[in-house]
């Protein structure tokens, strides 16, 4: 007479384990979206460094008559926004201890600076006289500024629905993978900023 192997049942702790092995789809989501946006960005730059290779020597740079580039509000808008991955870094560890109040405390202000950052840029934008068809370099500098802007809009929209999602108590310690996907993306456009910052300003 052959006996059948009866399966061991998992004790609940156990299933939970099973559950939570491997990254959360989310997390994958994001991490693939932001290897698709590193080679979008690989090639606004590769289009910058490109034309101005191929500009003729002494003419690369804002029209004739329009005001020259505002390093200082550059360096402003730099430092904000630094500020703000640093304040999206401090909500994450809070989260992680289950402080949901520093977590509120701490996307409001990344918040606030992701703002302040698309107000300057929008002044800067203001302030330069001349436009996106006003020749290769007033073209390639609003499509990387630009495209980088629209991407802080992005990263100013998800840091609102994480806002709204803490104050309804959607977070704790152990739940929060949708704010640690927030948080990539928002490193990720703070490290395109230092990037477009220090071709555009620094290396022209």
């Amino acid at each position: 007479m052959t006996t059948q192997a009866v399966p061991a049942v998992q004790a609940p702790a156990e299933q939970e384990a099973n559950r939570q092995s491997g990254m959360p789809t989310v997390m994958v989501g994001m991490l693939l979206f932001i290897a698709s946006e590193v080679m979008f960005f690989g090639g606004l730059f590769a289009t910058y460094f490109n034309a101005r290779a191929h500009a003729a020597p002494g003419t690369w740079g804002p029209p004739e008559g329009a005001h020259h580039l505002d390093l200082g509000l550059a360096i402003a808008l730099t430092v904000i926004l630094v500020s703000s991955s640093i304040t999206m870094q401090f909500g994450i560890w809070a989260i992680r201890r289950g402080n949901t109040g520093k977590l509120k405390l701490w996307t409001a202000l990344t918040l606030i600076l992701g703002v302040a950052f698309l107000l300057g840029q929008l002044y800067d934008y203001s302030q330069l006289g001349f436009g996106i068809s006003d020749g290769v370099f007033g073209t390639v500098f609003y499509t990387l500024t630009g495209f980088h802007g629209a991407h802080v809009f992005g990263g100013a929209v998800g840091l609102t629905i994480i806002l709204a999602r803490t104050m309804r108590g959607q977070f704790s310690a152990r739940n929060h993978t949708a704010v640690e996907a927030v948080s990539i993306y928002w490193h990720f456009v703070d490290v395109v900023w230092i990037g477009v910052f220090s071709t555009i300003y620094l290396l022209r």
